[in-house]
């Protein structure tokens, strides 16, 4: 199967691509100007690396081309910011994403698979835990752009014939997570642990969320491609409620020291809790987390420490030369 990935060099891209690749799919992974593979790809990897931009309709075009299924998962915001620029959010996410469904129709795709958040889209919890059913009330524009993605890929599946699976991922977290962008809580803190600098919480550490590894997440994109189910939207989650505090206290026994905390007011946004259900995955695809997150944290952990190392070296080369 001929499959093109929309960020398919970022955190969460890099891991579908490389779960993808285990099933020999002949992969496609379409990045921003000047973005680098995130690694080198064997002789055997069927894989075209091209760069361009999701709102050009000629990048877009060439793209999709000779492809079965698309993989979407660019996201230009982040939840915390996006409501600092409400215009741009949906500027550079929700029509750019037009533009690509727009593309498949013209090319007469059948097939699409969509990164949503089962962190946004929800809003504060009638009940728990949150299944596919619950009503969606975002607080962030960063979740209502997801949402209205969402509402747009079932109007061209009713349109135009084209299948989506839209994946609600949870707080995704593991290797080559962005740190220095503050993307998820997990590697963020980690990274300030290891440094020795204080972790900043907002509000009182009580705030639940469901924090699920990346290799779990790209099992169910694995899974996604193939699904030919009656069934549009999934929860991918662990299932399993943290704090924040309990989170810390995980970090503080995988790392064998305390952590400094400072606390601040909490933020209106923030919803006290946040914890999916991922029954419907596993009825529907067969899916099941199976890494544990103090298991995940360690890999994470290992994984910053190599990358700690190859970075001292590389700096002291450089002040040799």
């Amino acid at each position: 199967m001929k499959i093109v990935i929309f960020g398919g060099g970022g955190f969460i891209g890099s891991a579908v691509a490389d779960r993808l690749l285990l099933d020999h799919h002949e992969l496609r992974l379409f990045e921003r100007p000047r973005v680098e593979p995130y690694r080198k790809f064997g002789e055997t990897e069927n894989v075209e690396w091209v760069t361009g931009d999701l709102l050009s309709k000629n990048d877009v075009n060439g793209a999709i081309e000779g492809s079965d299924v698309v993989v979407h998962l660019v996201s230009s915001t982040l939840p915390k910011v996006s409501n600092d620029d409400p215009i741009y959010d949906v500027q550079s996410n929700l029509v750019a994403s037009l533009q690509l469904l727009n593309a498949m129709a013209a090319q007469n795709k059948k097939k699409i698979v969509f990164i949503s958040s089962g962190g946004t889209v929800y809003g504060a919890p009638i009940y728990l835990p949150i299944d596919e059913d619950h009503p969606t009330e975002p607080r962030v524009s960063y979740g209502i752009t997801k949402l209205a993605i969402e509402k747009y890929l079932l109007l061209f599946e009713r349109m135009h014939g084209i299948k989506p699976i839209i994946l609600r991922v949870a707080n995704p977290f593991g290797e080559r997570q962005r740190v220095e962008t503050a993307q998820g809580a997990v590697g963020v803190f980690l990274h300030h642990a290891m440094r020795g600098s204080p972790i900043e919480i907002w509000g009182d550490g009580s705030a639940v969320r469901d924090y699920i590894y990346i290799r779990d997440v790209a099992e169910a994109f694995a899974l996604a491609v193939h699904y030919n189910g009656p069934k549009n939207i999934f929860n991918v989650s662990s299932g399993v409620g943290t704090s924040l505090n309990d989170l810390i206290i995980l970090l503080e026994q995988v790392l064998g020291h305390p952590i400094e905390r400072r606390y601040s007011a909490g933020r209106p946004f923030d919803v006290p809790v946040s914890v999916l259900s991922n029954v419907l995955a596993h009825q529907e695809m067969g899916w099941v987390p199976k890494v544990l997150l103090r298991t995940g944290i360690e890999n994470l952990f290992g994984w910053m420490l190599k990358t700690h190392r190859n970075e001292t070296l590389n700096a002291r080369i450089l002040r040799v030369l």
